[in-house]
């Protein structure tokens, strides 16, 4: 039966080695360091990118120009176009629409812009408007629900 009193690791754990304590221990004298240097002395080591003085290869790239935001941007899409691929009382969220090809992917955030008055009703789930797409939306009566945060808008 196994119990926390008889529980033992899979692979079994060397010993910690003892450097520095004697001739005999095989790890004595220069306890694995070598003869002298800058890594052989307390504290001294290289940091880490350091070539051995050359150029490093991160200097060696060329700079990127301009600002580039890590952060990627919401997919945009027409209300005129969403008015027109959905049926009335349709629900409309980043997955129908990957399903009706209007975005490639449903996993980046999905902003509906446009201020075409529509007359059909729809249900929005986890998408963001523009000012005048949502007065839009809820003037023809339509329903926003937002369930994610707010995030990429």
């Amino acid at each position: 039966m196994l119990t926390l009193s008889n529980l033992k690791p899979k692979i079994k754990k060397l010993p910690r080695v003892r450097r520095g304590r004697g001739l005999g221990s095989g790890r004595g004298a220069y306890s694995g360091r070598g003869i002298k240097g800058q890594k052989a002395r307390t504290g001294g080591n290289i940091r880490p990118g350091f070539e051995g003085g050359r150029m490093p290869l991160i200097r060696q790239m060329p700079k990127r120009k301009g600002f580039h935001s890590p952060h990627p941007r919401s997919q945009i899409v027409s209300l005129g176009l969403v008015a027109k691929i959905f049926a009335d009382g349709a629900t409309v969220s980043p997955k129908t629409l990957t399903e009706k090809g209007l975005i490639q992917s449903n996993r980046q955030s999905v902003k509906i812009v446009d201020k075409t008055a529509i007359t059909r009703k729809f249900i929005f789930e986890d998408i963001h408007f523009t000012a005048g797409a949502k007065e839009q939306i809820l003037k023809a009566g339509g329903i926003i629900k937002q369930g994610k945060p707010a995030n990429n808008v």
